[in-house]
Order: structure tokens, then sequence, then C-alpha cells
């Protein structure tokens, strides 16, 4: 089961390059108008301090990522 990491706990670098992965991640879709990407992670932090997105470690891949709280809810609910 993925464990919700408190993005406040990690170190600023570390959180950084996090968000900037995965804005930069193949398959993450902005719609028509490009966006920077420096935007894309502000936004991504402003979505962290408002609690719509989380950062999650699964202990089984041993791998860290960002979910929404839908997807984060799918989860909970075994979907």
């Amino acid at each position: 089961m993925p464990i919700i990491v408190p993005w406040k706990d990690l170190p600023p670098d570390t959180l950084h390059n996090l968000i900037e992965e995965f804005v930069t991640r193949e398959g993450t879709d902005y719609g028509d108008t490009e966006i920077a990407t420096a935007t894309k992670v502000e936004q991504v932090r402003e979505q962290l301090k408002k609690e719509q997105v989380f950062v999650l470690f699964d202990d089984i891949t041993e791998s860290v990522s960002i979910l929404s709280k839908e997807q984060l809810t799918d989860i909970e609910n075994g979907q």
C-alpha cells in the first residue's frame, strides 16, 4: 500500500526535482497551449499546498509519485 509522504518533510531540492520529473513525464498533457516547465512546477507546488495532489511512496516498487486526490481515493478503495 502506498504511503503518503508529507511534502514539507522533503528537502527543497528533492521536492523540486520530483515535481519537475512529474511535469515533464511523457503523457502529461496540458492542452493546446505549451506551458513553461517552471510554471508547471509552481502549479503542482500550489496543488500540494492545497492538498489537491499528494506525494506517495510505493514500498513494493520503491518508487515515488505525485497523485491527485481522486487517484488516491481510487487506490484506497481498491480500484
